[in-house]
């Protein structure tokens, strides 16, 4: 799943890597920790107009939280954040919007949690989970592919509707599956046209989009527990955290954020396994 990511990079920057026509967002402020019901920036084509308009892309926010069409109030959207790949197109709140309303959710990294075995005072153990940060090893955006609907109340066919949306997930690549099994579905730039355009309706089209990225181009690192608490913010969120006492070494292929030390990558992590952060460590 994808239940935390950030969004660091201003809409104007945005609109030059997604190719948009129109702005249509105010700027909103800058996240490390961009968490369920808040407002997101969203990538969408207008459908072309009865006058042979071509369809415009635009940028605007969206609540995260997709909001069906047919829900009786917006509370509907709170747990619908993330729709998995496999059998999206027979889901009653995303078939229509699988055809007619998808979108790209721009994020500079997300956050997945890998369970882990902790200890704090030496005595019985018990599940933990460490935040892993997942992002573009040259910096660029991540491009999630994502539905969006607009809701208003059936009593009130005037008031303004809100625009909400839902990230899709896949299951993981080699690279995020030691942290966690599923990731957010991330389209490469060849495939930013097709998933937007309106034009495309095929449904086995639209689901050949649907597939991990790959690993090559991401990188991975553990980062600080405060970012389990949405009311923390500010870039110290993202700032690797330092390796734990006394970790062993093993071979190991994922590839980590640089800086942390001149160690091995294999001294940070071990892919399969957890990683040896004691409960207590001063940086979690």
């Amino acid at each position: 799943m994808c239940g935390r990511y950030t969004s660091t990079s201003a809409p104007a920057d945005l609109a030059k890597v997604f190719a948009v026509d129109d702005m249509k967002v105010d700027e909103l402020p800058l996240r490390y920790n961009v968490a369920p019901t808040q407002d997101v920036y969203a990538v969408a084509e207008r459908r072309p107009t009865e006058d042979g308009e071509n369809p415009r892309r635009q940028l605007g926010a969206f609540r995260w939280g997709l909001i069906p069409y047919w829900a009786k109030d917006p509370s509907a959207g709170n747990k619908m954040i993330n729709a998995r790949a496999e059998g999206i197109e027979t889901k009653n709140a995303y078939k229509r919007a699988l055809t007619r309303r998808r979108c790209i959710i721009p994020a500079d990294a997300f956050y997945e949690w890998q369970v882990r075995e902790g200890d704090a005072k030496g005595k019985a153990k018990k599940k933990n989970k460490l935040p892993y940060i997942i992002r573009h090893k040259d910096g660029s955006p991540l491009a999630f592919a994502g539905l969006w609907e607009f809701w208003r109340p059936k009593d009130q066919p005037d008031a303004e509707p809100i625009r909400s949306c839902v990230i899709i997930t896949t299951a993981a690549n080699d690279l995020v599956a030691p942290i966690h099994n599923r990731m957010p579905v991330i389209l490469p730039a060849a495939a930013w046209d097709r998933w937007l355009d309106p034009g495309v309706t095929d449904l086995a089209a639209i689901q050949g989009l649907l597939v991990p990225s790959a690993s090559r181009d991401l990188e991975a690192y553990p980062v600080s527990t405060r970012v389990n608490d949405v009311a923390n913010e500010g870039p110290e969120l993202v700032e690797p955290l330092p390796p734990p006492p006394g970790f062993g070494a093993e071979p190991s292929e994922l590839q980590l954020a640089p800086g942390l030390d001149d160690r091995p990558v294999a001294e940070h992590l071990q892919v399969g396994r957890v990683g040896r952060y004691p409960v207590d460590h001063p940086q979690l």
